[in-house]
């Protein structure tokens, strides 16, 4: 086993589980935006896919799930279904991609060498299309907790939405799953630039074969 190709898809799948761990905690957790009004100082709302919670400075949280699915505004629904399908997409990659390792003594030939490098690309390309899947719905929220903070129709005492902790893991998520996916990719090309045959040793192997008909003629 050559010491750059698995160095690589070491790293590769190190940052894979890392990402997908991220975007676990990110769908799941409730600090999708935070808010604090002046009013109740003491107090501070959070908002995520599943539930909205109440936390008081005196350490208690209370959070209640939502209480239809129909109910939900677009936005949450859109949200749930990218990151879902962004976390089990992940899962199937790491899932996939593990057989491609080549610390896996499993098909040795070269047929068997080419089978993994297959597994191993087609699990990056699904780490950066999940990695892309996470992108999409934590920016559209953080735009429209932006648009609606600098929305001059609504007066200043009125308490806006802010970012919340949930946010920046679900972007260090995408941005880990889009580059474990690029850098498994980048394992397999490496391995096979490796392992490409020497233009010398092309040519003796021909002169071998061609002295070999030439004896048996």
């Amino acid at each position: 086993m050559d010491s750059p190709a698995c160095v690589l898809e070491l790293l590769g799948m190190l940052v894979y589980i890392g990402g997908w761990l991220c975007a676990l905690a990110s769908t799941i957790l409730p600090q999708w935006l935070t808010m604090s009004t002046s009013l109740l100082p003491i107090e501070s709302y959070d908002l995520g896919l599943w539930e909205t919670c109440v936390v008081q400075d005196i350490g208690g949280t209370e959070c209640r799930s939502y209480d239809s699915l129909l109910g939900l505004s677009r936005h949450l629904k859109l949200a749930r279904i990218l990151m879902c399908t962004a976390v089990a997409m992940a899962l199937l990659g790491i899932l996939v991609a593990i057989p491609g390792l080549h610390l896996i003594n499993n098909c040795k030939n070269y047929n068997g060498h080419n089978s993994k490098m297959a597994l191993k690309i087609t699990g990056g390309v699904l780490g950066m299309m999940s990695g892309v899947l996470c992108l999409v719905p934590v920016s559209y929220i953080a735009n429209l907790a932006v648009m609606h903070f600098f929305d001059e129709t609504v007066p200043e005492v009125v308490p806006r939405w802010e970012f919340g902790d949930a946010l920046f893991i679900g972007w260090a998520a995408g941005f880990l799953l889009f580059v474990a996916g690029l850098i498994m990719v980048s394992s397999s090309l490496c391995f096979l630039v490796e392992h490409q045959p020497e233009p010398h040793h092309q040519v003796m192997s021909f002169d071998r074969k061609l002295r070999k008909h030439l004896e048996y003629v």
